[in-house]
């Protein structure tokens, strides 16, 4: 703690002197889990070592990905959101991930394919985006 920290923790204990401090956080291990440096490898991800449970719930991907429809997408700012063909939640996608298509093509309506994976956060992002031709 810093000293402005300290001199308002002491301020505060004066109100409730039942107050303590709280026990700081534990270190993470150093060590990488297989699926860590799988992560690693794509380039999705923060680069912290994250729990078994995180990394299970990313769902399996059926064989050549996952298809949507862009929702959308904020040029300006690069991001955007995907509605998954087989429902539920709405899934984050960033330009930067965009390996077939251009930026240009990621109007509301159009039709993608896409690879899931984790961003920075931990939360399920698109890692892979393909525009889909037309039929």
């Amino acid at each position: 703690m810093n000293a402005r920290q300290k001199r308002l923790f002491e301020e505060a204990r004066k109100r409730n002197p039942n107050l303590k401090l709280p026990d700081e956080q534990p270190k993470l291990s150093p060590e990488l889990t297989e699926e860590d440096l799988a992560l690693l490898k794509q380039g999705v991800g923060d680069k912290t070592p994250r729990s078994q449970q995180a990394a299970a719930e990313i769902p399996e991907a059926p064989s050549g990905g996952y298809t949507g429809a862009v929702v959308t997408y904020f040029e300006d700012k690069g991001f955007g959101f995907i509605r998954p063909d087989g429902g539920g939640k709405d899934v984050f996608f960033h330009v930067s991930r965009l390996t077939q298509g251009t930026s240009a093509d990621l109007v509301p309506g159009v039709r993608v394919s896409y690879d899931l994976g984790m961003d920075r956060t931990g939360k399920i992002a698109v890692s892979s985006l393909r525009i889909a031709p037309p039929a």
